[in-house]
């Protein structure tokens, strides 16, 4: 458009066009320089009001380091929208609504007016369940460390950890079904995929809710991924990457009931498509009660008790133990009484005392369990091995180990630190539960050399609204408090007090009460831990990444063995059946070669020509190995041991060592681990 100069103007027209220009210059936005006071690309064109505050000022880091990495904190087990499961009325408040904070954080209707009917309350924190039931504004009693019934996920303060640094949150779709049906109070039906699909559905509406904040879809900071390349794309953003994954008891409908299966194949596979279309991308196969997949990792207490009596309800059958058979172990159970919950149980029936030398669950990774392993690999999502029993842990490790598969996460510290190793090898991601600095602290640095032997971050579980428990206060008069202002650990960022309403939170004297003090409890961790333990968590980004990155670019690796010539010591004579050594290359899990029954025997297979020997797998059927060696050899004649153990306990065995060539591979028995000799299914051998 033209502009024609009126009379009397002077420099009117430079004035309006420079006024023009810095008005486009708004509308556009301002670069990654802009001024420190003006509006930038992390503030909502328009946020509710009121609403809490985020008291964090600066411009949230973008982008990678030196070497291309991204960089930032992982929440690695959070439940942002816990309040829609187990029945709509456990988890008090919500994560966001469209009528405002003074809905979203409000109590449940029964705990009006004075907390008397808070019965989950009381069961989880003791005393009498009373409390002042008011949220926005005074929230005087609520939300804090020790309360697990409200809302601790409410979106603002998940921006606070996000401005503090945080990049990458998988939140945990979770529920109950026995919790849900036993609860007094609830405004929705227990079935546990009913819950799951509602919440993945309101975690997208979360994002759209955000999103509309900041002009539209796809321009807010809260951004759920459904693939790593899509999530490092986010993190580089300077965005906050969501991960859905799932923690429930009976997913699938898979439960068993007096040890019966509930669910198929079938179910396990419609099951797991369903949840990928909804953009799962990492799960629990079992979670509290032992189900038709596997069996779980005990609680402790009185919590563990009434936890039996909800797996008593659900399956008909109480947790049963055994002593271990390795180092690794279950939690104890503990004895104590459960008072509300035992009183659920039917005439006649109590819970079963336990010996204190026998910590290990009977129950492990069912034949339906290991089908589910193998179809979460199949569809390149991760698996979350916390909460399995220590046998069920094994029993998966050991598929993963045979394909070589990186995707297994221990997101909050309830894997027997045992296998941290096991995990580590693989190209597993481990976060720690949201401790006390000091217990975090301490772990972090208990593990620390593993983590430099491996060359991988660290994580974080908060397990927000997943009724834990979270650190609390160290005291107003503790020697090192956390000081505010502070800085955040790229330094872009300067974070006070967070205040909402009436009510503004310190890390020192209210604890971890809420998900916005997560940067508030990082710089607490620097404070007493030192620099090198928040440097190894703000590698967590990298390293989660690459865990789910290795997970979707992998390949079944190729079976040397397939139509090889297999020869051995001996073979079990049959009169009806076959235990030939070509039984175990024929790629049948069916059928098995079988030896005579003493301690030195031999298994080789026949290549054809000399290749690659990396990895050997075993599948052994009951009568397994315990001391072998593997041995390989160019002509047949002249062998080489490559790996060996005398702690073999059957089950699927994996060796891997330094890739050597050979024509000839061999399993050398020198000890049985049973009465009668040694029995494979299969026998794989790879080059990778």
């Amino acid at each position: 458009m033209a502009v024609t100069r009126q009379p009397h103007s002077g420099g009117r027209p430079i004035a309006v066009l420079s006024l023009l220009l810095a008005m486009l210059a708004m509308v556009l936005g301002p670069t990654q320089g802009a001024a420190a006071d003006g509006p930038g690309w992390w503030d909502p064109v328009a946020r509710p009001a009121p609403d809490s505050a985020v008291n964090v000022t600066g411009e949230p880091f973008k982008g990678t380091d030196a070497q291309g990495n991204v960089r930032g904190f992982v929440d690695a087990h959070d439940h942002i929208m816990a309040n829609e499961g187990f029945g709509g009325r456990l988890i008090c408040g919500k994560p966001f609504s469209d009528l405002g904070v003074a809905d979203a954080l409000k109590d449940c209707p029964e705990h009006y007016p004075d907390g008397s009917l808070a019965i989950f309350d009381f069961i989880t924190k003791g005393g009498d369940g009373k409390h002042d039931p008011t949220g926005w504004p005074t929230f005087k009693d609520w939300p804090a460390h020790d309360s697990l019934t409200h809302q601790q996920n409410y979106y603002a303060w998940i921006e606070r950890a996000w401005r503090g640094g945080q990049r990458v949150l998988v939140n945990d779709l979770v529920t109950n079904g026995v919790i849900c049906s036993v609860y007094f109070f609830k405004d929705r039906g227990c079935n546990e995929m009913d819950a799951i699909r509602l919440e993945a559905q309101k975690t997208y509406d979360m994002q759209a809710f955000i999103d509309k904040m900041y002009g539209g879809p796809g321009k807010g900071w809260f951004r759920i991924v459904t693939d790593s390349a899509q999530a490092r794309d986010v993190v580089k953003q300077g965005k906050l990457a969501v991960v859905l994954g799932v923690e429930t008891s009976e997913p699938f409908g898979c439960k068993q009931i007096l040890d019966i299966a509930q669910c198929s194949k079938e179910d396990v596979d419609r099951g797991l498509d369903e949840l990928y279309r909804l953009g799962v991308r990492s799960m629990f196969l079992c979670h509290k009660f032992d189900n038709a997949l596997c069996g779980v990792r005990f609680d402790e207490g009185a919590l563990g008790t009434a936890i039996n009596v909800g797996q008593f309800l659900s399956t008909g059958t109480f947790w049963q133990t055994e002593k271990c058979a390795g180092p690794q172990h279950d939690n104890p159970i503990g004895l104590a009484p459960a008072p509300q919950a035992q009183k659920e149980l039917p005439p006649g029936v109590t819970v079963p005392a336990y010996a204190a030398d026998a910590q290990c669950n009977t129950r492990g990774l069912t034949a339906l369990g290991e089908y589910a392993v193998r179809g979460m690999m199949k569809r390149k999502m991760m698996l979350e091995v916390d909460h399995m029993s220590v046998k069920a842990a094994g029993q998966a490790f050991d598929i993963l180990e045979t394909e070589s598969y990186p995707g297994v996460i221990s997101s909050h510290s309830w894997m027997d630190l045992g296998w941290t190793e096991r995990l580590y090898k693989l190209g597993g991601f481990a976060a720690q539960y949201m401790n006390g600095s000091e217990g975090f602290s301490a772990e972090a640095k208990r593990t620390q050399a593993l983590r430099e032997k491996y060359g991988v971050g660290y994580g974080y579980g908060t397990d927000m609204n997943g009724v834990g428990g979270w650190p609390g206060p160290r005291g107003a008069n503790t020697p090192n408090p956390v000081r505010y202002p502070f800085r955040s650990t790229d330094g872009g960022s300067v974070i006070d007090r967070q205040s909402a309403g009436q009510r503004t939170w310190d890390l020192n004297t209210d604890g971890a009460a809420h998900y916005g003090l997560v940067p508030d409890w990082i710089e607490d961790i620097r404070i007493v831990g030192g620099q090198g333990i928040v440097d190894d968590l703000f590698r967590g980004a990298e390293s989660y990444l690459r865990t789910w990155g290795a997970s979707e670019h992998h390949q079944a690796g190729v079976n040397l063995v397939a139509g090889a010539a297999a020869t051995a010591s001996t073979s079990e004579w049959n009169p009806f059946t076959s235990y030939a050594p070509g039984r175990a290359v024929d790629g049948d899990r069916g059928t098995r070669w079988a030896s005579d029954w003493n301690d030195d025997q031999w298994f080789s297979v026949d290549l054809g020509s000399s290749k690659l020997v990396k990895r050997v797998t075993l599948d052994w059927e009951r009568a397994y190995g315990r001391a072998y060696r593997i041995e390989t050899s160019a002509d047949g004649t002249n062998w080489q041991t490559v790996w060996s153990t005398t702690t073999g306990d059957g089950g699927l065995d994996t060796a891997q060592f330094a890739g050597v060539p050979a024509r000839y591979v061999r399993v050398h028995g020198q000890g049985r681990g049973t009465q009668w000799g040694y029995s494979l299914n299969e026998v794989g051998v790879y080059s990778s």
